[in-house]
């Protein structure tokens, strides 16, 4: 799976764990700052993630990646 599969499916999993408009969502944005996830949100980001690409993540260091490239690059790693 190339990077634009993976960043185009991270982009839809955020958009519906934190019910915000996808246009919303740029590489740079940062989880809490930009994108209003709070704690408890992050944790199903994790757990959604883990779901839509079938993997089990670090969830320490997924807990590290605060943006959405970071998150795209991160299971980028999970899948090779």
């Amino acid at each position: 799976m190339d990077k634009a599969e993976i960043k185009k499916r991270v982009e839809k999993v955020i958009a519906q764990v934190l019910k915000i408009d996808p246009k919303e969502i740029t590489p740079n944005a940062n989880f809490a700052f930009d994108l209003g996830a709070d704690s408890m949100q992050s944790i199903e980001l994790i757990a959604a993630f883990e779901e839509e690409f079938n993997i089990q993540m670090d969830e320490q260091k997924a807990r590290e990646v605060q943006t959405v490239e970071g998150a795209v690059d991160f299971i980028a790693g999970y899948l090779k």
